[in-house]
């Protein structure tokens, strides 16, 4: 009862109130770019029926969880930078850590959905059509979400049932699983060597899941005769496996290491990047590498 009494003050970038004016702008570009390119993805997909098809259905689950991926952090900072009170209730700092980690590990799960679309595309592409059908699609979108959701549940209950005292200041700009476990009553090692542990296993399963559908890819891939049709099947994966390679790259650095090597200022910038940044790259990168998107646009 103590404990869910707290209210949390989150310091985000106080430290520079010189640079509010421009964190603001900065960070409100960011969020207008990101829901409005991928709401245009989102429509564009809705709108044409040559996109729809397995992938862009995958592709539209995508651009749907960085809208809510981007808006659970960057709305919050957005808030506090306007206001001079950044404090935020222990039931709020626990939602938004939620709603954070739901929507990032369904992205985990989707990005290993898709990778395996890709791996029947190219694989089998006589019976794609049969095998990735609206059942199968839906089931794989389904079990990503609710992945997501059981990932998310457990670390939270666990993170929030754990006692807090002393100070009450989140060194981030949202509530954070490593900030926050900073400041529990308890010797924090085994709780944090569990939070690594279960995000390897969140974080791993689906890259190597991934890694896996690519390795099949790749050698299906050589083994065909014209140079061509390689750059054709091969240009099929490029835009989804850049989008991996920024998501893995970011959350992999950030979630799996040890206590030792985390910095508060570094992690900032990483969170950022990965709340931010990779999800406004994503509807570039899958717009500009791709005809058929870039005809829909057009149209």
């Amino acid at each position: 009862n103590k404990t869910s009494a707290i209210t949390f003050v989150i310091l985000g970038f106080s430290h520079r109130p010189d640079m509010k004016v421009i964190f603001f702008i900065l960070f409100l570009c960011i969020y207008i770019i990101t829901v409005l390119g991928n709401l245009i993805i989102l429509l564009l997909i809705n709108m044409d029926p040559v996109l729809h098809t397995p992938m862009y259905f995958f592709l539209r689950n995508l651009s749907f969880l960085e809208i809510c991926y981007t808006s659970v952090t960057l709305l919050r900072v957005l808030v506090s930078l306007l206001s001079s009170d950044t404090s935020i209730s222990f039931a709020g700092c626990a939602a938004q850590m939620y709603f954070f980690l739901f929507f990032g590990a369904t992205e985990c799960c989707l990005l290993a959905a898709m990778a395996y679309d890709r791996y029947r595309a190219i694989c089998n592409p006589v019976d794609y059509m049969v095998i990735m059908n609206k059942k199968e699609c839906m089931q794989l979108a389904a079990s990503s979400w609710i992945c997501g959701n059981l990932v998310a549940l457990g670390h939270t209950t666990f993170i929030f049932s754990l006692p807090f005292c002393g100070s009450n200041v989140i060194n981030h700009f949202f509530c954070e699983i490593q900030p926050v476990l900073m400041l529990v009553c308890v010797d924090a090692y085994w709780s944090e060597l569990q939070i690594i542990l279960a995000a390897a296993f969140v974080i791993m399963m689906p890259f190597l899941l991934t890694l896996v559908s690519y390795g099949l890819i790749i050698s299906s891939i050589l083994k065909i005769g014209s140079a061509k049709e390689r750059y054709k099947a091969f240009s099929t994966c490029f835009s989804h496996l850049t989008v991996v390679t920024l998501f893995y790259g970011t959350v992999v650095f950030i979630y799996i290491r040890p206590k030792s090597s985390y910095s508060l200022d570094a992690d900032k910038v990483l969170s950022l990047f990965c709340s931010g940044v990779t999800p406004i790259l994503n509807p570039f990168i899958y717009s500009l590498r791709n005809r058929e998107v870039k005809g829909a646009l057009f149209k």
